[in-house]
Protein backbone atom coordinates (compact mmCIF):
# COMPACT_ATOMS: atom_id res chain seq x y z
CA UNK A 1 0.00 0.00 0.00
CA UNK A 2 1.37 3.61 -1.13
CA UNK A 3 -0.07 6.55 1.11
CA UNK A 4 -0.03 9.62 -0.95
CA UNK A 5 -0.50 13.16 1.16
CA UNK A 6 -1.50 15.46 -1.04
CA UNK A 7 -3.41 13.24 -2.78
CA UNK A 8 -5.81 15.77 -4.63
CA UNK A 9 -3.12 18.01 -5.39
CA UNK A 10 -1.83 18.18 -9.14
CA UNK A 11 1.14 15.89 -8.58
CA UNK A 12 -0.66 13.82 -6.00
CA UNK A 13 -3.27 12.80 -8.00
CA UNK A 14 -1.07 12.51 -10.91
CA UNK A 15 0.94 9.95 -9.38
CA UNK A 16 -1.91 7.68 -8.01
CA UNK A 17 -3.68 7.68 -11.38
CA UNK A 18 -0.27 6.15 -12.61
CA UNK A 19 0.05 4.22 -9.14
CA UNK A 20 -3.37 2.66 -10.29
CA UNK A 21 -2.86 2.04 -13.68
CA UNK A 22 -0.22 -0.26 -12.71
CA UNK A 23 -2.45 -1.80 -10.14
CA UNK A 24 -0.50 -0.77 -7.32
CA UNK A 25 -2.89 -0.39 -3.94
CA UNK A 26 -2.98 3.61 -3.58
CA UNK A 27 -4.29 5.30 -0.10
CA UNK A 28 -5.13 9.19 -0.49
CA UNK A 29 -5.21 10.67 2.87
CA UNK A 30 -7.05 14.16 2.42
CA UNK A 31 -9.05 16.83 5.34
CA UNK A 32 -11.69 16.76 2.06
CA UNK A 33 -12.00 13.15 0.82
CA UNK A 34 -14.90 14.65 -1.72
CA UNK A 35 -12.66 16.07 -3.46
CA UNK A 36 -10.79 12.24 -3.46
CA UNK A 37 -13.92 10.73 -5.84
CA UNK A 38 -12.36 10.38 -9.00
CA UNK A 39 -9.34 8.67 -7.76
CA UNK A 40 -11.52 6.85 -5.21
CA UNK A 41 -13.38 5.52 -8.63
CA UNK A 42 -10.08 4.09 -9.97
CA UNK A 43 -9.74 2.30 -6.63
CA UNK A 44 -7.90 4.06 -4.38
CA UNK A 45 -8.88 4.24 -0.61
CA UNK A 46 -9.38 7.53 0.56
CA UNK A 47 -8.79 8.49 4.32
CA UNK A 48 -9.97 11.68 5.58
CA UNK A 49 -6.55 13.20 7.77
CA UNK A 50 -4.80 16.32 8.23
CA UNK A 51 -1.07 17.31 8.59
CA UNK A 52 -2.52 19.07 11.96
CA UNK A 53 -3.86 16.18 13.15
CA UNK A 54 -1.21 13.36 14.62
CA UNK A 55 -3.74 10.84 15.68
CA UNK A 56 -4.98 11.04 12.06
CA UNK A 57 -1.60 10.86 10.51
CA UNK A 58 -1.04 7.83 12.84
CA UNK A 59 -3.98 5.89 11.16
CA UNK A 60 -3.23 6.62 7.92
CA UNK A 61 0.04 5.02 7.59
CA UNK A 62 -1.53 1.93 9.17
CA UNK A 63 -0.50 -1.16 6.95
CA UNK A 64 1.72 1.67 3.89
CA UNK A 65 5.14 0.09 3.07
CA UNK A 66 5.26 3.80 1.31
CA UNK A 67 4.53 7.55 1.58
CA UNK A 68 4.84 10.23 -1.19
CA UNK A 69 4.40 13.60 0.66
CA UNK A 70 3.38 15.70 -1.61
CA UNK A 71 0.79 18.70 0.62
CA UNK A 72 2.31 22.09 0.74
CA UNK A 73 0.46 24.97 1.98
CA UNK A 74 2.50 28.19 0.76
CA UNK A 75 -0.66 30.59 0.51
CA UNK A 76 -1.99 29.37 3.92
CA UNK A 77 -2.76 31.61 6.93
CA UNK A 78 -3.57 31.60 10.44
CA UNK A 79 -3.93 27.70 11.21
CA UNK A 80 -3.08 26.92 7.51
CA UNK A 81 0.30 28.72 7.95
CA UNK A 82 3.25 27.34 6.36
CA UNK A 83 5.29 26.47 9.51
CA UNK A 84 2.52 24.29 10.63
CA UNK A 85 1.45 22.44 7.19
CA UNK A 86 5.12 22.37 5.46
CA UNK A 87 7.11 22.24 8.73
CA UNK A 88 4.98 20.71 12.10
CA UNK A 89 2.99 18.44 9.60
CA UNK A 90 5.92 16.99 7.78
CA UNK A 91 7.77 15.86 10.72
CA UNK A 92 4.71 14.27 12.64
CA UNK A 93 4.22 12.82 9.06
CA UNK A 94 7.92 11.31 9.14
CA UNK A 95 7.45 10.37 12.62
CA UNK A 96 4.36 8.68 12.23
CA UNK A 97 5.86 6.98 9.35
CA UNK A 98 8.36 5.63 11.18
CA UNK A 99 6.35 4.25 13.78
CA UNK A 100 4.72 2.41 11.68
CA UNK A 101 7.07 0.69 10.27
CA UNK A 102 6.80 2.17 6.78
CA UNK A 103 9.80 0.81 4.44
CA UNK A 104 10.13 3.89 2.23
CA UNK A 105 9.62 7.36 2.02
CA UNK A 106 9.72 10.09 -0.88
CA UNK A 107 9.50 13.81 0.11
CA UNK A 108 8.41 16.58 -2.52
CA UNK A 109 10.93 19.48 -1.66
CA UNK A 110 11.55 22.30 -4.35
CA UNK A 111 14.79 22.81 -6.57
CA UNK A 112 16.47 26.09 -4.16
CA UNK A 113 15.74 24.68 -0.75
CA UNK A 114 18.83 26.45 1.44
CA UNK A 115 19.36 26.94 5.05
CA UNK A 116 19.86 30.69 4.15
CA UNK A 117 17.17 30.88 1.17
CA UNK A 118 15.18 34.39 1.15
CA UNK A 119 11.70 32.63 1.33
CA UNK A 120 11.06 30.67 4.59
CA UNK A 121 9.64 28.20 2.79
CA UNK A 122 12.23 27.36 1.34
CA UNK A 123 14.24 26.92 3.92
CA UNK A 124 11.56 24.94 5.66
CA UNK A 125 11.80 22.37 2.62
CA UNK A 126 15.36 22.05 3.37
CA UNK A 127 14.99 21.52 7.50
CA UNK A 128 12.12 18.57 6.22
CA UNK A 129 14.65 16.86 4.21
CA UNK A 130 17.17 16.88 6.94
CA UNK A 131 14.59 15.52 9.35
CA UNK A 132 13.82 12.86 6.76
CA UNK A 133 17.30 11.89 6.54
CA UNK A 134 17.96 11.86 9.75
CA UNK A 135 15.17 10.27 10.77
CA UNK A 136 16.73 6.56 9.42
CA UNK A 137 13.58 5.47 7.19
CA UNK A 138 14.73 4.77 3.82
CA UNK A 139 13.85 8.20 1.33
CA UNK A 140 14.32 10.17 -1.62
CA UNK A 141 13.91 13.21 -2.14
CA UNK A 142 12.47 15.09 -5.29
CA UNK A 143 13.12 18.73 -6.18
CA UNK A 144 10.98 20.13 -8.69
CA UNK A 145 11.18 23.43 -10.31
CA UNK A 146 7.84 25.91 -10.83
CA UNK A 147 4.50 23.48 -11.92
CA UNK A 148 3.09 24.46 -14.79
CA UNK A 149 -0.59 23.98 -12.90
CA UNK A 150 0.29 26.85 -10.71
CA UNK A 151 3.15 29.11 -11.66
CA UNK A 152 2.13 28.79 -15.60
CA UNK A 153 -1.49 28.46 -15.36
CA UNK A 154 -2.73 29.55 -12.26
CA UNK A 155 -0.86 32.50 -11.48
CA UNK A 156 -1.17 33.79 -15.39
CA UNK A 157 -2.85 31.75 -17.54
CA UNK A 158 -6.06 31.79 -15.78
CA UNK A 159 -6.60 35.32 -15.21
CA UNK A 160 -5.66 35.91 -19.04
CA UNK A 161 -7.86 33.12 -20.12
CA UNK A 162 -10.90 34.53 -17.63
CA UNK A 163 -10.20 38.19 -17.45
CA UNK A 164 -7.91 39.34 -19.63
CA UNK A 165 -5.72 40.41 -16.98
CA UNK A 166 -2.73 40.11 -15.03
CA UNK A 167 -0.73 40.71 -12.33
CA UNK A 168 2.97 40.14 -12.56
CA UNK A 169 5.43 40.38 -9.42
CA UNK A 170 8.54 42.00 -10.55
CA UNK A 171 9.72 42.76 -14.41
CA UNK A 172 9.14 39.62 -15.11
CA UNK A 173 11.73 39.28 -17.47
CA UNK A 174 13.78 36.47 -16.03
CA UNK A 175 14.11 32.98 -17.65
CA UNK A 176 12.99 30.71 -15.33
CA UNK A 177 12.05 26.91 -15.32
CA UNK A 178 8.44 25.34 -15.80
CA UNK A 179 7.63 21.33 -14.95
CA UNK A 180 4.45 19.24 -15.92
CA UNK A 181 3.37 17.83 -12.49
CA UNK A 182 2.77 14.55 -14.48
CA UNK A 183 6.17 14.77 -15.33
CA UNK A 184 7.04 14.89 -11.79
CA UNK A 185 4.76 11.83 -10.90
CA UNK A 186 6.89 9.89 -13.70
CA UNK A 187 9.70 10.33 -11.13
CA UNK A 188 7.93 10.06 -8.21
CA UNK A 189 6.16 6.09 -9.69
CA UNK A 190 10.01 5.04 -10.02
CA UNK A 191 11.07 6.26 -6.16
CA UNK A 192 7.87 4.67 -4.96
CA UNK A 193 8.25 1.60 -6.14
CA UNK A 194 12.14 1.16 -7.57
CA UNK A 195 13.97 3.36 -5.18
CA UNK A 196 16.99 1.30 -5.33
CA UNK A 197 17.26 2.31 -9.02
CA UNK A 198 16.74 6.26 -8.57
CA UNK A 199 18.77 8.85 -6.73
CA UNK A 200 18.96 10.06 -2.93
CA UNK A 201 18.11 13.61 -4.54
CA UNK A 202 16.49 14.16 -8.16
CA UNK A 203 16.28 17.29 -9.24
CA UNK A 204 13.64 17.74 -11.97
CA UNK A 205 12.80 20.37 -14.37
CA UNK A 206 11.30 20.50 -17.82
CA UNK A 207 12.50 20.83 -21.33
CA UNK A 208 12.76 24.79 -21.45
CA UNK A 209 12.86 28.16 -19.72
CA UNK A 210 10.84 31.03 -20.54
CA UNK A 211 10.21 34.58 -18.68
CA UNK A 212 7.15 35.40 -17.18
CA UNK A 213 6.57 37.99 -19.87
CA UNK A 214 6.78 35.38 -22.25
CA UNK A 215 4.01 32.82 -20.74
CA UNK A 216 1.84 35.79 -20.67
CA UNK A 217 2.46 36.04 -24.33
CA UNK A 218 1.73 32.19 -24.86
CA UNK A 219 -1.93 33.00 -23.14
CA UNK A 220 -2.43 35.83 -25.22
CA UNK A 221 -1.77 33.90 -28.29
CA UNK A 222 -4.08 31.24 -26.34
CA UNK A 223 -6.87 33.83 -25.47
CA UNK A 224 -6.74 35.63 -28.76
CA UNK A 225 -6.62 38.97 -27.60
CA UNK A 226 -3.71 41.26 -25.46
CA UNK A 227 -3.88 41.63 -22.09
CA UNK A 228 -3.48 44.34 -19.91
CA UNK A 229 -0.26 43.85 -17.81
CA UNK A 230 0.13 45.15 -14.57
CA UNK A 231 3.62 44.80 -12.51
CA UNK A 232 4.54 44.93 -8.79
CA UNK A 233 7.40 46.62 -8.52
CA UNK A 234 10.61 44.75 -6.78
CA UNK A 235 11.11 47.62 -4.78
CA UNK A 236 7.21 47.47 -3.76
CA UNK A 237 7.44 43.52 -3.16
CA UNK A 238 10.77 44.21 -0.79
CA UNK A 239 9.06 46.41 1.13
CA UNK A 240 5.89 45.05 1.27
CA UNK A 241 7.10 41.27 1.66
CA UNK A 242 8.07 41.66 5.65
CA UNK A 243 5.33 43.99 6.55
CA UNK A 244 2.74 41.42 5.26
CA UNK A 245 4.05 38.51 7.10
CA UNK A 246 2.65 38.95 10.69
CA UNK A 247 -0.66 38.55 9.68
CA UNK A 248 -0.60 37.37 5.63
CA UNK A 249 2.58 34.68 5.99
CA UNK A 250 1.01 33.20 2.64
CA UNK A 251 1.49 36.21 0.83
CA UNK A 252 5.05 37.57 2.31
CA UNK A 253 6.01 34.10 0.80
CA UNK A 254 4.99 34.68 -2.55
CA UNK A 255 6.50 38.22 -2.51
CA UNK A 256 9.54 36.20 -1.13
CA UNK A 257 10.00 33.93 -3.79
CA UNK A 258 8.77 36.41 -6.29
CA UNK A 259 11.82 38.32 -5.60
CA UNK A 260 14.19 35.53 -5.68
CA UNK A 261 12.59 34.58 -8.96
CA UNK A 262 13.08 37.99 -10.80
CA UNK A 263 16.61 38.18 -9.40
CA UNK A 264 18.60 35.02 -9.56
CA UNK A 265 19.14 32.38 -11.88
CA UNK A 266 16.05 29.96 -12.13
CA UNK A 267 16.86 28.16 -15.49
CA UNK A 268 17.15 24.36 -15.54
CA UNK A 269 19.38 22.29 -18.28
CA UNK A 270 17.75 18.49 -18.24
CA UNK A 271 19.97 16.94 -19.83
CA UNK A 272 21.64 15.05 -16.63
CA UNK A 273 18.35 14.06 -15.95
CA UNK A 274 17.48 12.89 -19.30
CA UNK A 275 20.83 10.90 -19.90
CA UNK A 276 20.10 9.27 -16.66
CA UNK A 277 16.03 8.77 -17.24
CA UNK A 278 15.38 8.69 -20.69
CA UNK A 279 11.88 10.09 -21.11
CA UNK A 280 10.21 13.10 -22.94
CA UNK A 281 9.46 15.62 -20.86
CA UNK A 282 6.34 18.29 -21.66
CA UNK A 283 6.70 21.89 -23.11
CA UNK A 284 4.84 24.68 -21.84
CA UNK A 285 2.68 25.77 -25.08
CA UNK A 286 1.71 21.75 -25.62
CA UNK A 287 0.96 22.00 -21.96
CA UNK A 288 -0.73 25.29 -22.00
CA UNK A 289 -3.57 24.09 -25.01
CA UNK A 290 -4.04 21.21 -23.83
CA UNK A 291 -5.56 22.48 -20.54
CA UNK A 292 -7.74 25.24 -21.12
CA UNK A 293 -10.91 24.27 -18.94
CA UNK A 294 -13.79 23.87 -21.30
CA UNK A 295 -16.06 26.51 -19.46
CA UNK A 296 -13.90 28.80 -20.62
CA UNK A 297 -13.67 27.62 -24.71
CA UNK A 298 -16.15 29.04 -25.99
CA UNK A 299 -15.28 33.00 -24.36
CA UNK A 300 -11.58 32.23 -25.88
CA UNK A 301 -12.82 31.25 -29.46
CA UNK A 302 -15.50 34.11 -29.05
CA UNK A 303 -18.84 31.89 -29.60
Amino acid sequence: MILIVGGTGALGSATAEKLLAQREAVRIMTRTPAKAEALQALGADVVQGDLRDQDSLVQACQGVDAVLASAHSIMGSGSEASKYIDDQGHRWLIDAAKAAGVHHFVYVSALGAAPDHPASFFRIKYKIEQYLRNSGLSCHILRPTAFMESHAYQLIGQPILETGKVTVFGKGENPRNFVAAADVAHFAVLMLLKPEASEDVLEIGGPENFTNMQVVGMYEELAGRKAKVSHVPLGMLRVMSPMTGPFNPGLSQVMAISIWHDTTDQTFDPSALLQRYPMTLTRLADWARNHIPADLLPAIRGV
